[in-house]
């Protein structure tokens, strides 16, 4: 224990050592002798005292200092003192990187923390299972050199870890991997792989499901509407056969649309082709777009108004665009109370190329606009029977866009009319053709 005033005491018996030699001396009459001879004993004790404190430090096996007293006993009180304060910091520390580890093993991934230099500094048992890894061995070891898949070097020396990517197992290639990786700390990497083969295989049987599904459904409904159009109708007929053949033949129209949606989100989902490979047109193809929606204009009688840059091209996928902003012009179209007003943008923002439709109509209710983007939601289903709506527009619209790594904004007030617009990166601007 540190007390404040056991310095004071210590070199009061020095000061009280030395006046006794110095008295002997005095008594002797040669004083410098005497004392000289008490300040060598002094030394001598506190060099036999340095020696014990080296022992102690370097050779014993004791945690408890010597008993000693004096100035001594202060030095190792206090050495002794930091030394438990450090072994107990030790063994909060060494609790604490239990703990992670025993919590990284228990997750249900697999984990990998890397240097700057993609040198591995740890991994879990999931890691050293379903990677291949080996610990110790692999320590200091550079992760590119273990996964060898192109695909993940590319990613990994890509520097953009904001999407994960999906990639073979390197232990068994029937699995697939989700590969997703977090800067943190100094320069230092966290890498988790998610075994998503199961999530892959369900994709697959849904998106080929839906795809098969759609394109059989083609050819009976051809040959139902071919018969429907060639069956005639006398205007003395039985009413209630005239209206069962206008029901058949609008259902059979509408079944046809759902399933040419279908179809067409089917290939955007498995579309592999590359937005940067191509320039995009947007001005001619809003062109297009703008007479088709004048023409599907004639019954509401809308005003319709195109504000575009006709200098502004992006890198993408024509097809995939045109359905987008199709989509997004049509249902402004079909769903704005008659006499209403469109204003259709597509201009340069600071943070990319914008597309918008705005227009004055009913509005949406807050509670649906998160749902908008879900396969067959409607906001008001009867309406959407009327206009021979799928349901799946505005799916598409999120497919394509996503594939172009954007998104669909959409804000609305009940009374007041609806925005919808996206907003595609400045890296996707292209010049002019």
């Amino acid at each position: 224990m540190y007390y404040p005033f056991s310095w004071l005491r210590s070199t009061l018996r020095l000061v009280l050592f030395l006046v006794v030699f110095a008295l002997v001396g005095w008594y002797l009459d040669d004083m410098l002798f005497a004392v000289a001879i008490g300040a060598t004993l002094l030394l001598l004790f506190n060099y036999w005292h340095l020696y014990k404190l080296n022992r102690w430090l370097w050779h014993s096996r004791k945690m408890s200092p010597p008993t000693v007293r004096g100035v001594w006993e202060h030095i190792y009180e206090g050495i002794y003192y930091l030394q438990r304060r450090n072994r107990n910091k030790r063994k909060e520390l060494g609790e604490l990187v239990k703990r992670f580890r025993e919590g990284s093993e228990a997750l249900p991934d697999a984990a990998v923390v890397v240097d700057a230099k993609a040198c591995i500094i740890w991994c879990n048992r999931l890691a050293r299972l379903d990677l291949g890894l080996k610990w110790p061995q692999d320590s200091g070891r550079r992760i590119d050199n273990l996964l060898r898949h192109p695909e993940f070097i590319q990613y990994f020396h890509a520097g953009n870890y904001k999407y994960p990517i999906e990639v073979p197992s390197p232990t068994n290639p029937n699995k697939t991997f989700e590969y997703r990786i977090m800067p943190y700390g100094d320069e230092h990497l966290l890498l988790i792989a998610r075994d998503i083969t199961r999530v892959s295989q369900l994709e697959e049987m849904r998106k080929d499901f839906v795809a098969n599904v759609s394109h059989e459904l083609r050819t009976p409904l051809t040959v139902i509407n071919g018969y429907l159009e060639i069956l005639p109708i006398d205007e003395d007929s039985d009413p209630f056969m005239q209206k069962a053949m206008k029901e058949m033949t609008s259902q059979t129209h509408r079944m046809q649309n759902l399933i040419e949606d279908l179809l067409v989100l089917s290939r955007i989902e498995a579309s592999s082709e590359r937005i940067y490979e191509n320039v995009v047109n947007i001005p001619v193809v809003l062109a297009q777009v703008e007479r088709e929606a004048q023409a599907l204009n004639k019954e509401k009688n809308h005003t319709i108004n195109f504000h575009i840059d006709k200098e502004l091209y992006v890198f993408g996928v024509e097809t995939e665009l045109r359905s987008a902003c199709s989509n997004l012009v049509f249902n402004a179209v079909h769903y704005t109370p008659a006499g209403g007003e469109i204003n259709v943008y597509w201009r340069r923002k600071p943070n990319g190329a914008q597309f918008s439709v705005v227009d004055n109509g009913d509005g949406i209710e807050p509670n649906h606009l998160n749902r908008l983007t879900e396969r067959f939601y409607r906001v008001d289903k009867a309406r959407s029977r009327k206009t021979g709506g799928s349901g799946l527009g505005l799916s598409i619209v999120k497919h394509v866009l996503s594939h172009h790594n954007s998104r669909l904004d959409i804000t609305s007030a009940l009374g007041e009319g609806s925005n919808f617009s996206f907003v595609l990166d400045n890296e996707l601007i292209a010049e002019q053709l």
